[in-house]
């Protein structure tokens, strides 16, 4: 054995004890990395559930919202819909009697408006949608439209309903019932939960029919979407 074997196992055993020390030294120092990364996990968990929270209410909050715009334009439907089986020819928004020459004419429009005003929406949309196809140029085409846009939004067919009342719109401007027939529209959409279409259509109402009943009604609806 020469004589630097000592020192070599000395340096050995010094190299061995440093090792045997830096290992729960380095233990440690892991533990508190992977205690902090756990804090802040829990923390970053806690947040998201606290904002998952939130965005659940507020999603609440405007789901109620909208279900109470969905029924009060429900409601406007059927109160059309009431005021044309009580009031006959009388009320504004009831299916009127044609005063035509024509009795075929006058025939064919009674019959989809007795449908209607008994709640048979399905009978009525076909009864008006004949009644347009047989007399486009009658002087109650345009009632016959409304009606027939109605009859379709009571009956669920809310795409052909958006179709009927856009094309009264579009082509009879400046009747009477073209405002009632966009609320028409935005109940449509919001049934198909087009809720950009129906801010649109109530938007309309406000800008081009500014003096009308259905722009204060328009108004309200908006700020419930």
């Amino acid at each position: 054995m020469t004589s630097s074997t000592p020192r070599l196992y000395a340096l050995s055993a010094a190299a061995l004890l440093a090792l045997t020390l830096a290992a729960p030294a380095a233990q440690a120092f892991s533990d508190d990395e992977a205690r902090r990364a756990i804090l802040e996990l829990r923390t970053q968990i806690k947040q998201l559930n606290d904002q998952n929270q939130q965005a659940r209410l507020q999603l609440a909050d405007q789901m109620d919202l909208l279900h109470q715009e969905i029924a009060s334009l429900r409601g406007r439907i059927e109160e059309l819909s009431q005021r044309a089986s009580s009031g006959g020819g009388n009320g504004d928004n009831a299916p009127k009697t044609p005063q035509t020459g024509d009795p075929q004419e006058q025939a064919a429009y009674e019959a989809a408006a007795d449908q209607y005003r008994n709640g048979r929406y399905k009978e009525a949309a076909s009864g008006f949608s004949t009644f347009l196809q047989s007399y486009p140029d009658s002087s109650l085409a345009g009632d016959a439209m409304f009606y027939l846009g109605s009859s379709q939004y009571a009956s669920k067919d809310f795409k052909n309903s958006i179709q009927t009342m856009q094309s009264l719109v579009k082509n009879r401007p400046d009747d009477p019932r073209a405002p009632d027939a966009l609320l028409v529209v935005a109940a449509d959409q919001i049934e198909l939960n087009d809720m950009k279409g129906a801010k649109a259509s109530l938007q309309r109402i406000i800008k081009d029919y500014p003096g009308s009943a259905s722009a204060e009604t328009a108004k309200s609806r908006l700020k419930l979407l």
